[in-house]
């Protein structure tokens, strides 16, 4: 591939273009047909917004398949090394860069910024023979890296997987750590695999739930574990092999999963998982509802302007997604999707980018199936759309305009070493409200941790009014609150009521 600027599109909920940002060839670039790249992810005060580059200058040939600088497999037959880094761009639209010698070989591919303060990522690693170097292995997969560091000689994994969990034969030494979606929810890390010959395509949890984990070196048992009904199929299975991309969680629940489809065009429009594929969690094992298709218009081209008509992508699934849960019940969900073309670089097709709302609570695929896909935008002639996430500071929706909610003063216990209060929420409305109702603490200061709530629409957020719960006019609602603060900074948020 060859490095291209990065474009950041500030857009409406509708679609409609706010304003451009250029990521500077200072800061970062990406490898233009690297359909991997890029994904969008919002820290857990959603103040940052994180995602993976290159240090390389513009129209530089296989940046994404060079070795790092400090992370040489001498089998790899592109010469020339360059960094992979980490960029945070923060409300103000400031970027900062972190350099890593990760994914020596291959890509970095996503990263977040956790409530500890410090970023992981997930991607690929290795271009050259088997068995690879040490440094290549320890460097794939779900890294640790902390923020404005100096790029470590020996890369920090944060966890890893082998197909021998499940019983298989070992394969290619780091191949299964081949990850792409990443996602934090409730502390806990989830990551996806969806491409390549080894491993297995799923969804993943990391470590123990609501702790995140440290690293390690790659020889230490391993950390992950397939979701409890998701696929344990290998990737090189003829049958039953599907491919995860992003993922988002609407509440404990509930998991949206993006499929990318499997590229080939005499399976697109065919596939019945490929698109966005609803999980629900039911006795402690994931269940796929349903799968959402109308709209998408699998295995139908689309015209591109200037674009060779014989090369005309069609859509086959989609890529990375984000989400919000609505006060009406529903859920909307923007994706971007993948497609299928004659180009011979799918990666390099122009995609589009989609959105769908969907009844949270539903599980009936006959009720979903009137939901449909809305395209907002269609990528131009030398233009790939990559990742999608709400611009730092915006994620959550505004309060519902009935209910007001107010923070108490906080104080220190010396016991749980916590700053702790309460937030209490006012039906100021003329009619009942039913839960659940949560307060989410949007702009939460750097570094602080609540340590008593959960991941809602992206922020931390504590459940003051259960599901099911009537709160009457006039009436309150309050639940505790506990914060960590090890630097003993101010502890500013906004409290947001969401449902």
């Amino acid at each position: 591939g060859i490095t291209s600027p990065i474009y950041l599109d500030e857009i409406t909920t509708e679609g409609s273009l706010i304003n451009t940002l250029q990521v500077p060839a200072s800061v970062g670039v990406t490898s233009f047909s690297s359909k991997s790249e890029l994904a969008l992810n919002l820290s857990a005060n959603g103040n940052y917004l994180t995602f993976m580059a290159y240090q390389a200058p513009f129209n530089a040939l296989d940046v994404s398949n060079s070795n790092t600088p400090s992370v040489v497999d001498p089998t790899n037959p592109v010469g020339l090394s360059y960094y992979r880094q980490v960029i945070q761009l923060d409300t103000n639209g400031n970027f900062a860069a972190t350099l890593t010698n990760a994914y020596s070989g291959n890509n970095g591919r996503a990263a977040v910024l956790a409530s500890n303060g410090n970023y992981y990522t997930v991607g690929n690693a290795g271009n050259g023979g088997n068995p690879q170097p040490s440094g290549v292995v320890d460097g794939a997969g779900l890294q640790f890296i902390v923020p404005g560091a100096a790029p470590l000689l020996d890369p920090q994994p944060a966890g890893n997987f082998s197909v021998t969990q499940y019983g298989y034969p070992a394969d290619k030494l780091g191949k299964d750590d081949n990850f792409r979606g990443l996602t934090i929810f409730n502390n806990t890390i989830y990551v996806t695999k969806g491409s390549g010959g080894n491993g297995i395509n799923t969804v993943y949890q990391v470590g123990t739930p609501g702790t995140l984990p440290t690293p390690q070196n790659s020889t230490l048992p391993v950390t992950m574990t397939i979701l409890p009904g998701f696929s344990t199929v290998l990737a090189k299975s003829t049958t039953g092999v599907t491919y995860p991309f992003g993922i988002w969680f609407a509440n404990a629940n509930t998991l949206y999963v993006a499929d990318e489809g499997d590229g080939t065009a005499a399976n697109d429009g065919t596939s019945k998982t490929s698109g966005l594929q609803k999980w629900v969690l039911i006795n402690g094992t994931w269940q796929l509802a349903y799968v959402l298709q109308n709209g998408l218009n699998l295995g139908q081209q689309y015209n591109v302007p200037n674009y060779p008509a014989t090369l005309n992508p069609a859509p086959d699934g989609l890529r990375n997604i984000t989400g919000r849960v609505n006060t009406d019940g529903t859920v909307t969900i923007w994706a971007i999707t993948s497609t299928v073309s004659a180009s011979g670089d799918q990666g390099a097709d122009p995609n589009q980018l989609v959105t769908i709302d969907d009844v949270l609570a539903n599980t009936d695929p006959s009720v979903a199936a009137g939901e449909q896909f809305q395209v907002l935008r269609t990528a131009a002639y030398g233009e790939v759309l990559r990742g999608i996430a709400f611009t730092p500071g915006t994620t959550a929706p505004a309060a519902p305009a009935s209910i007001s909610v107010v923070s108490s003063g906080l104080t220190y216990s010396r016991r749980t070493q916590t700053f702790n209060g309460t937030v209490t929420i006012t039906n100021n409305g003329s009619s009942a409200i039913t839960g659940p109702y949560y307060v989410l603490f949007s702009g939460l200061t750097n570094g602080v941790t609540l340590t008593n709530g959960i991941t809602h629409n992206g922020l931390p957020a504590v459940q003051v009014l259960g599901a099911g719960a009537t709160l009457q006019p006039g009436q309150t609602a309050s639940a505790a609150v506990s914060f960590s603060d090890p630097s003993f900074a101010v502890i500013n948020y906004t409290p947001i009521v969401g449902q």
